[in-house]
């Protein structure tokens, strides 16, 4: 039977994937068509880590039975059809919409709010060409949408998260007692700094398990031939696929570790990787999880003396105000946002950052821990991998295409302010108003990794110093002139100057020294 004509296609990306999204406002099972597509181009956008690239098809293939299953007529092409039809060049999700167009010939395309800026440019382009209308919608899915942050951005001479935080909060009504904060206070940063000490870190149950149905070990079969060259693993591969398994996570997170993530949300410890993080990031990146379920669940924890106030606020201001923030930054900075570069740095980033292979214990574990899960915290991402880049002066973008890589929840919107912003300072304080420098010393008091490490985080000169140290050091008197006033700075470039000549000197030629031959750190 001949297939209707097309009203609406309603392009579905792989970061898309609620079935009640804006994009199906109005949809008719009639006369509308969903379009999905497996592209290796957004595999190889960036070298994706195989867990990333078997997450996001394993999600798209569940999200088509769906659809399916909703009645919805679904134009899905798998890798290997969008390859085929690619020829030699790597399939793309322009090329495919380009097909799509030619073949339904819809009255109109009908775009959910892509989370990648030239994406969309690149999409309507298609559109255009082909002479088909265009109409972009909205993602709903956040609790700020682009306008609303405009205008709260407006006439301000900073942008601060913590400010933004309290509007998402009296507008929202969350964790408010009428027009005051419920504690009275907004945030209870000063009592989630915890280190677990020499005893190591409380017991914590293990995130829920995710046993892979036939979709998904075809998928991952498939990663497996087809993507050998990616960096990372596929044998631990534990996701969530589905909407189901989101929920089940969410659960997990809410009744086990809750509890406890605010006070120890930025400790690291070895060989445990989730500790008390939520582990709920991929799943409301691929729209998998409604980040509104996700504060009314910390929220009623905190209601039914669950969790205290200080672990239910502090993931709260992770999901409201972090996230919420973090977006509203890069669509109002786009699309020059991934230029910038303040502090000038230029260096490639060392090879051990994709094999591990460095004798500094804390980077090899985090390292490693990626190429095992695709995962790692956010104070791992910020203060281990992120400040040794920072303090390396590693190419910003090199940094940032490194993070997309790597992490299984990476989504360019949420990844590059995080990265050029929060961890490399490249937007000139934009994002953050300093750089989040440190020496060895900060890693030694929040983590167990110094106690087994060849490097000494107390000594910034000599074979034995710690990298981190040497480079924080020579981080201050690179960019001294930078932040000799600045308001949160200018006190760590005074300790700086209590150094005599000779101490400089010699913390000096060690960087020269490890910057010659990072192989060898």
């Amino acid at each position: 039977m001949p297939q209707p004509p097309t009203r609406h296609l309603v392009l579905v990306l792989g970061d898309q994937l609620d079935p009640e999204s804006a994009a199906f406002d109005g949809f008719d099972d009639d006369r509308d068509a969903v379009l999905m597509a497996e592209v290796e181009g957004e595999a190889r956008f960036v070298p994706s880590h195989k867990q990333r690239v078997a997450m996001f098809l394993a999600a798209m293939r569940h999200c088509r039975e769906e659809h399916e299953g909703r009645g919805r007529r679904v134009r899905y092409r798998t890798l290997e059809e969008t390859a085929e039809a690619a020829g030699d060049e790597p399939a793309t999700l322009a090329g495919e919409l380009a097909l799509a167009l030619e073949e339904l010939a819809p009255e109109k395309l009908i775009l959910l709010q892509p989370g990648r800026h030239g994406l969309e440019t690149a999409l309507v382009e298609v559109a255009e060409e082909a002479g088909v209308p265009v109409e972009v919608r909205p993602d709903r899915h956040f609790l700020c949408s682009t306008e609303e942050f405009d205008g709260w951005a407006e006439g301000r001479k900073s942008l601060l998260m913590e400010t933004f935080y309290r509007w998402q909060r009296k507008r929202l009504d969350v964790l408010m007692d009428g027009d005051d904060p419920v504690g009275d206070r907004w945030n209870f940063d000063k009592e989630n700094r915890e280190s677990f000490g020499k005893e190591g870190p409380p017991e914590a149950k293990e995130p829920v398990h995710h046993r892979p149905d036939d979709i998904t070990r075809e998928v991952l079969t498939l990663v497996a031939e087809r993507f050998p060259d990616l960096p990372g693993d596929l044998e631990s591969f534990d996701w969530p696929v589905t909407r189901e398994e989101a929920r089940r996570d969410l659960d997990d997170f809410i009744e086990h570790r809750l509890p406890l993530f605010g006070t120890y949300q930025d400790a690291m410890w070895t060989g445990r990787p989730w500790l008390f993080h939520a582990r709920l990031s991929t799943a409301l990146n691929l729209k998998l999880l409604d980040p509104r379920d996700v504060v009314r669940r910390a929220e009623e924890a905190y209601d039914v003396g669950h969790a205290r106030l200080n672990d239910v606020e502090g993931f709260i201001r992770q999901v409201l105000g972090w996230r919420e923030f973090i977006r509203g930054v890069y669509y109002r900075e786009m699309p020059g946002y991934m230029d910038r570069n303040s502090l000038d740095a230029e260096a490639d980033l060392p090879e051990f950052f994709w094999s591990g292979d460095t004798g500094m214990a804390c980077v090899a574990e985090v390292v490693g821990q990626l190429r095992r899960h695709a995962y790692a915290h956010h104070i791992q991402r910020l203060m281990v991998t992120g400040l040794f880049a920072l303090l390396w002066g590693a190419e910003p973008r090199q940094v940032h295409d490194w993070y997309m890589a790597m992490y299984a929840d990476s989504v360019e919107w949420v990844t590059a302010p995080n990265t050029l912003g929060m961890s490399q300072h490249a937007d000139g304080g934009v994002v953050g108003t300093k750089p989040y420098v440190a020496s060895g010393k900060y890693v030694d008091r929040m983590s167990d990794y110094c106690a087994g490490c060849r490097y000494d985080p107390a000594r910034a000169s000599g074979e034995d110093a710690c990298p981190f140290t040497t480079l924080y050091w020579d981080f201050l008197h690179r960019h001294r002139e930078r932040f000799e006033n600045h308001p949160r700075m200018a006190l760590q470039v005074r300790n700086l100057d209590r150094k005599d000549h000779g101490e400089i000197s010699a913390l000096r030629r060690r960087a020269e020294e490890l910057r010659r031959d990072p192989a060898a750190i």
